[in-house]
């Protein structure tokens, strides 16, 4: 009889802390997306409020660590904050990543500074919230493979990952709505998640994983850190122009933090090899549905994550000002036009999960991939003063897209690993996924701007000069780098207005003035040299996509598992310190179960 009811309350155990170790990181994951995205809305009303031009040249750096740090930080870091998970306790580590998150969120709302001092004091606190979202983001993953038997895994991290769009496109319209109010509230919002998510995950989260005593291998993770972070700053800086470049990849500087980190990291391959308790275990790249889960992830976002930002100023510098929109109110609308792609995933994504429960992953996240490259050519057939439907149709079925490969593909690496080092391999994942973000992004700026560099002078040439611009002041104004005009759009300012801000300094008169500064003139001109390069990144996009669905179908079936292990001894090993705990409470008559049912 005691027996049975000792079973009963493993059972309920198991039962109820599955969902509590779901809803502490869902809400963690949340607070991260959420916080990141929140800013892409916010920053010209962060840029006004510290009285600092972003646009300036000057200035630019702090524009693009502002938007790209908090991602370069986890890139960086969630490898090693996964492994000393896997060390010390991933819910231990989890907390810290709450807590940290929190107190440079106090320190980025109480920002006080003016002009580049303030700019500087944001890039650092939001390179500390990174760590902090590191932290969170390394050992999620984990915890929920910890939590959740494996038949259910799938489902859990579709729930996850519902979060982390949910809260990338909330961000947008949040930024949009509180930024114009007070730019001090984009920070503020996350204070209180913050503060209720360190108490909540330190008083219900159970380190039930398996730990592996082992010493930090120093050596290899100064060798991650420093070879990642000279590619992704390398890429960073090759974004601006230099010297008489449209961009800076022939800058000495860029090319030696791109080669010089490409160097670094190769010698982190060669040490890791040789110490005793590697950072990471690269042979868990034998692991056949690990590695292609890996690789599949980094191309899906390599493909889709420079692509985000584009079809944003595709909206912002094109299709509202067209139908109507100033150029100041196109952030807010651009996230509202954005939500179907929000739609799509929210519908599939958690039933993808489940089904790859069911059915294994690979149908799911090889559909999910395939079908993102298909509709990023059927981007293609759009004009580009496009129908809103057609357009809210692709962003739908690239929301179905990424469902589909979500959550199967998650599960799929994680079901992979052993026990023992499920931090580090969760770590990878987002490494790659991370880090093919922030080279997405200098991808497709680059195609872009390549694009408009090669159209948009004699473009804007000709139309200035049209509108009665001094044809020398029409040609030193066509001359500006091309990346400026992407930037000006992504931050709702309007382009002409910023290198003409008066009739006077145009010579013109004022009606030729208001049609040069007004919703139609730089649309209309931009269109043509932007479709240009649009349909170049479309192509690349696909063609990416197409590439990972190989790499997806590589991946092996359904009854794919680690290094040999059954799935019934995989499942266990997992959910063995939840049950062991509650075992013990209930054969000492206790009501109140340890894992805060």
């Amino acid at each position: 009889m005691q027996v049975s009811l000792g079973s009963d309350a493993v059972r309920t155990a198991r039962l109820d802390y599955k969902w509590i170790a779901l809803s502490n990181t869902t809400l963690g994951i949340l607070m991260a997306t959420v916080n990141s995205s929140i800013l892409l809305i916010a920053l010209p009303d962060i840029f006004r409020g510290i009285a600092l031009n972003p646009l300036a040249p000057a200035n630019t750096p702090y524009f693009l660590w502002i938007l790209m740090g908090f991602l370069l930080v986890t890139s960086v870091l969630v490898v090693s904050l996964g492994r000393i998970g896997d060390i010390y306790g991933r819910v231990r580590m989890f907390n810290l990543g709450f807590a940290i998150f929190t107190v440079f969120s106090i320190l980025l709302a109480v920002t006080w500074l003016p002009g580049t001092s303030g700019a500087l004091w944001i890039v650092i606190m939001r390179l500390g919230q990174g760590v902090g979202g590191a932290f969170l983001f390394a050992n999620s993953s984990a915890i929920l493979t910890d939590a959740f038997p494996e038949n259910e895994r799938g489902m859990a991290m579709g729930v996850q990952g519902v979060a982390a769009i949910g809260g990338s496109f909330l961000g947008l319209i949040l930024g949009g709505v509180l930024a114009p109010v007070e730019w001090h509230l984009v920070f503020w919002l996350s204070v209180p998640l913050g503060l209720f998510g360190t108490v909540w995950s330190y008083t219900k989260l159970v380190d039930n994983g398996v730990r592996t005593p082992a010493h930090i291998d120093w050596t290899g993770n100064l060798l991650f850190a420093v070879g990642l972070i000279g590619v992704l700053t390398g890429i960073v800086y090759g974004l601006q122009p230099y010297g008489g470049h449209t961009m800076g990849w022939t800058k000495p500087f860029v090319l030696v933090c791109v080669l010089g980190g490409l160097a670094v990291l190769a010698l982190f391959v060669i040490v890791e090899t040789r110490v005793t308790d590697p950072m990471f275990r690269l042979h868990l790249f034998k692991v056949r549905a690990f590695t292609m889960g890996n690789i599949t992830g980094l191309l899906a976002a390599l493909s889709r994550g420079g692509l985000q930002f584009i079809l944003i100023i595709w909206l912002q510098g094109i299709w509202l000002p067209e139908h109507g929109y100033s150029f100041e109110r196109t952030p807010l609308w651009a996230g509202i036009y954005m939500i179907p792609l929000t739609v799509g995933f929210l519908i599939v994504g958690p039933l993808s999960g489940r089904l790859a429960d069911r059915y294994g992953a690979r149908p799911f996240a090889t559909a999910g991939i395939t079908l993102s490259g298909v509709v990023f050519l059927l981007f293609n057939l759009l004009p580009m003063t496009f129908n809103y439907v057609l357009f809210a149709i692709l962003l739908l079925l690239v929301g179905i897209s990424m469902g589909l490969f979500f959550a199967p593909n998650v599960a799929s690496v994680m079901n992979s690993l052993p026990a023992d080092q499920r931090g580090a391999g969760a770590g990878m994942l987002n490494t790659f996924q991370n880090s093919a973000q922030v080279f997405s992004i200098g991808i497709f700026f680059t195609v872009i701007t390549l694009g408009l560099a090669a159209r948009l002078p004699s473009a804007l040439d000709n139309g200035l000069v049209a509108q009665g611009v001094p044809a020398a002041q029409a040609h030193q104004i066509a001359q500006l780098p091309p990346i400026g005009s992407l930037f000006a759009a992504f931050l709702g300012y309007n382009p002409i207005k910023q290198v003409l801000p008066s009739a006077s300094a145009a010579h013109v008169s004022q009606a030729h003035y208001q049609y040069l500064t007004g919703r139609g003139f730089f649309p209309d001109l931009i269109a043509g040299p932007f479709g240009h390069g649009l349909h170049l990144a479309f192509y690349m996009a696909a063609a990416v996509c197409f590439v990972g669905t190989v790499f997806s179908m590589l991946r092996g079936g359904a009854k794919s598992v680690p290094f040999g292990r059954n799935r019934t001894e995989s499942t266990d090993l997992a959910l063995s310190g939840a049950g062991d705990v509650a075992m013990a409470e209930a054969g000492a008559g206790s009501e109140t179960s340890p894992l805060g049912d």
